[in-house]
C-alpha cells in the first residue's frame, strides 16, 4: 500500500493540463522476478516515474513504452522474457531468469473510475480488497479497465465470461490471498487479473520507553499504520507525529484489531503487559509479540487464566534470531518476524530454500 500511496500523491501533484500519465502494472510473472504481480509504476509524459516494476532493470524500457502508449492513447502489453538466459533478446538485462508481463494503461484524468481513482477509494481501508483488471479482450475498449469488487452484488458483468466462473476465481484468490491471472472463453482469448490487495499492516506498540522509536521508524519505512499505547507524560512530540493514534494503556479497548494487525508488548512493566495480554489474548490479531525472555512469558502464562499453549499468533520471545542487541536491531528482528507471519513464511535463510523464493506457480 505504501507504493500505491506514493503513486496517488504524485498523481495529485501533476498539472494534468500540461502533462499526461500512464500506469505500468505487472500482471503476470513466471519463474524468477524481483517484483510480483501488482507492482505498479506511474509514468509521466515528461519522463518522470513513481513506483517500480522491477529492481531497476526494466523501468527505463517500460518508461519509453509507456510514453508511446500515452502518445497513441492506447493500452498495450509488453513481455520481458529471459527464461532462455539471453539478456539481448529484449534489449535489457533482466537480472534473473523469468518472464514478466506488464500492462501499460494511459490514464484518463476525466474518468472518475480510472485506476488511480479506484485505488484512492481503498487506500485507507483496514480490510483487504479484490480488484479485477481486464488484460486481454476481443473488445479493445475494455482493455485495462479496472473494477473494484466489494461483494458478490458488485461483481461486474464482462462479455464472454460466466458469472459463476468469475465467482469461483474470486473465492480462490480470496482464499489464497494472492493475485492470479485467469483465462476465459473457448479459446482463452480473455484474460483477467484477479488482484488481492492487502491493507496496510496496523502495528500496535504498547510501550513508552526509548526503544519504541526504533519500532516506529521501521514501521514508517515499511508503510505501516501505527498505534502507540503508553503514558502521555512519557511520550515525546515525535511519537504523536509518527503514530496514527496515541492512547493510554487503559484505552486498549478502543484499538480496532483485525487479522492484519500486529501487536508488540514492550512496556518493560510486567503488570502492564499482563493486563494488556488478558485483554488481547482473544483478539483477532495476526501477531502478538511480547518482549522479554522465555521465563518472563512462562510467568505470564501462569498468571493468566487463558491457556496460551495453542495460540500460535503469540510470539515470546518476539522477533527472529539474528543476534539483535541494539533497539534498532531488535526492531528489525521483530518487524521481519511480523512480515514472515503475515506472509505465512518461516523466516529462515533464503540460501537454504530449495524451491523458488516466492514458491511455485504464478
Amino acid at each position: 500500500m505504501k507504493e500505491i500511496r506514493a503513486i496517488i500523491k504524485q498523481y495529485d501533484s501533476i498539472d494534468h493540463s500540461k502533462e499526461k500519465v500512464a500506469l505500468a502494472s505487472v500482471v503476470q510473472v513466471e519463474a524468477s522476478a524481483y517484483r510480483r504481480i501488482g507492482a505498479r509504476m506511474l509514468v509521466q509524459s515528461s519522463g518522470v516515474w513513481t513506483g517500480g516494476i522491477s529492481g531497476g532493470c526494466l523501468e527505463g524500457d517500460a518508461l519509453r513504452r509507456s510514453q508511446k502508449a500515452i502518445f497513441e492513447n492506447k493500452v498495450s502489453t509488453v513481455v520481458y522474457d529471459t527464461m532462455e538466459d539471453d539478456s539481448h533478446q529484449i534489449g535489457v538485462g533482466l537480472g534473473c531468469n523469468g518472464r514478466i508481463e506488464v500492462l501499460l494503461t494511459p490514464i484518463d484524468v476525466n474518468d472518475p473510475n480510472n485506476e488511480i481513482e479506484t485505488l484512492r477509494q481503498i487506500k485507507d481501508d483496514s480490510e483487504p480488497n479484490l480488484i479485477l483488471k481486464i488484460v486481454e479482450h476481443p473488445e479493445e475498449a475494455l482493455l485495462g479497465k479496472m473494477h473494484l469488487v466489494k461483494n458478490d452484488e458488485s461483481l461486474v458483468k464482462i462479455d464472454g465470461v460466466e458469472h459463476d466462473d468469475m465467482l469461483t476465481k474470486l473465492t480462490e484468490v480470496s482464499s489464497r490471498r494472492k493475485a492470479k491471472l485467469y483465462s476465459f472463453g473457448e479459446k482463452e482469448e480473455i484474460k483477467i487479473l484477479f488482484e488481492f490487495l492487502r491493507p496496510e499492516t496496523h502495528l500496535v506498540i504498547a510501550g513508552d520507553n526509548y526503544d519504541i522509536y526504533a519500532m516506529l521508524g521501521f514501521a514508517k519505512q515499511l508503510g505501516w499504520r501505527t498505534t502507540v499505547l503508553g503514558k502521555a507524560k512519557k511520550l515525546t512530540k515525535q511519537v504523536y507525529q509518527d503514530a496514527k493514534q496515541v492512547l493510554d494503556f487503559a484505552d486498549v479497548d478502543k484499538v480496532v484489531i483485525n487479522d492484519y494487525t500486529a501487536i508488540i508488548l514492550m512496556s518493560h512493566d510486567y503488570k502492564h503487559d499482563l493486563a494488556l495480554l488478558e485483554k488481547l489474548v482473544d483478539s483477532k490479531a495476526a501477531y502478538l509479540g511480547i518482549l522479554g525472555p522465555k521465563k518472563r512469558f512462562e510467568k505470564l502464562q501462569g498468571d493468566i487464566e487463558t491457556d496460551m499453549s495453542e495460540l500460535h499468533f503469540i510470539h515470546s520471545p518476539t522477533g527472529l534470531e539474528i543476534g539483535a542487541e541494539s533497539p534498532e536491531e531488535i526492531a528489525l528482528s521483530i518487524c521481519a518476524e511480523i512480515v514472515a507471519k503475515m506472509r505465512n513464511k518461516k523466516g529462515g535463510y533464503l540460501h537454504l530454500k530449495q524451491e523458488p523464493i516466492h514458491g511455485r506457480g504464478h
